[in-house]
């Protein structure tokens, strides 16, 4: 997960990408402006601020209960949430693995589109009660405005084309009905193509008809969404690729391993800075305890290393990825895929360290599948 940690919401981690901060003070002058100037010109400068701050921040917090809703549904089928990630073009929840089911996939995609049209329809209660209670112009104005960007937020979000939610629920009746997960991804992904394409022609249209920001922003958008779009076939064809391949099949196996009272200065001379490895399983006696990496070292200064251990510095074994030699490759990616994680998992078998895979084991692997791709076929 990128950008920077701001807290978190009913065990998620919400962050912020540095993205974010650009489009959030691009909707706040376009709403302080233009918009509510213009809907409300009789109302003083300082008001329309005030209205434009708090339909951005509204706005964004009806953002994070669109991805919010993703995130409750996937938790509650079993798949485990990262945490949240607001940029410039939404947010995204970030889960370890894919739905099992057509049916799960269904559920978690088409909350989102139903949240942000219950949102619109609070929003659009506000403002009738603003108006019965005398709450005045402003309350309405920025309710008003709330409620239709929600809705137009969900009919955006339901154009059947990946990533967007209406890609992923036209993705779980594909699947449902053809019994091929990869098949429907990849209609999904013709579709969200498709749609990034049309974006930018009708951007082009625009910028070249007299509003050059707007059609700009129209071609940005469009090939944000090919670009990702891309990436989900690129990342189904790696399922593809992976499929049947377990974490035995790639993994390093009797690592070389340091113990917990190993000091830190010895650890850089002997292992880091004469072997090629990034990173040692830690044991305390025979106990696997950790994991400690070059990264870990680095936190610390080079002054204190003769007076620290590798148990000291090390990445707590609970914090680390651990797997089966049995674990798929995909699954030992998601896995791998955590922060804490370092790209790195321990192979565990019996309660007995076996091996340790990497990225780069993983890369290594992959591209020998790719290398053997048809010759296996021919072979048979």
């Amino acid at each position: 997960m990128s950008g920077f940690r701001v807290g978190s919401v009913l065990g998620f981690e919400i962050r912020v990408d540095p993205s974010w901060l650009v489009i959030f003070f691009l909707v706040f002058w376009s709403l302080a402006e233009a918009v509510f100037p213009g809907q409300y010109p009789e109302l003083a400068r300082l008001t329309h601020v005030a209205m434009g701050l708090t339909g951005t921040l509204l706005f964004f917090a009806s953002l994070l209960a669109h991805e919010l809703s993703h995130a409750i549904v996937s938790r509650s089928k079993g798949i485990p949430v990262d945490g949240i990630t607001l940029f410039i073009f939404g947010g995204m929840a970030w889960t370890r693995r894919e739905p099992d089911t057509p049916k799960d996939e269904l559920l978690i995609a088409g909350v989102g589109p139903l949240t942000s049209l219950a949102l619109a329809a609070l929003f659009a209660l506000a403002d009738r009660l603003a108006a019965v209670t005398g709450l005045g112009a402003p309350v309405s104005g920025v309710a008003e405005y709330l409620s239709f960007i929600n809705v137009a937020l969900a009919v955006f979000n339901l154009v059947p084309g990946f990533p967007l939610d209406g890609g992923r629920v036209f993705r779980a009746i594909a699947w449902h009905f053809t019994r091929d997960r990869a098949k429907a991804t990849r209609w999904a992904v013709f579709g969200g193509r498709a749609f990034g394409t049309l974006l930018m022609v009708l951007g082009a249209a625009q910028a070249l008809m007299g509003a050059p920001l707007g059609g700009l922003w129209l071609v940005f958008i469009g090939w944000f969404l090919r670009n990702l779009a891309g990436s989900s076939l690129q990342q189904q064809v790696l399922r593809d690729l992976l499929r049947g391949s377990f974490v035995a099949d790639l993994m390093s196996r009797e690592p070389e391993v340091v113990s917990a009272g190993t000091s830190v200065a010895d650890l850089v001379q002997h292992h880091f800075m004469r072997l090629r490895f990034g990173s040692y399983p830690v044991l305390d006696g025979d106990e696997l305890v950790g994991m400690v990496t070059l990264e870990d070292v680095k936190r610390l200064p080079s002054s204190e290393w003769s007076g620290a251990t590798a148990g000291q510095v090390m990445t707590a074994l609970k914090e680390c990825a651990v797997v089966s030699p049995l674990t798929s490759v995909e699954a030992a990616l998601q896995e791998m895929s955590r922060p804490s994680a370092r790209g790195r998992a321990l192979v565990v078998d019996g309660g007995r360290l076996v091996g340790i895979v990497s990225a780069s084991d993983v890369a290594r692997w992959i591209h020998r599948l790719q290398a053997m791709e048809g010759l296996v076929g021919r072979s048979a």
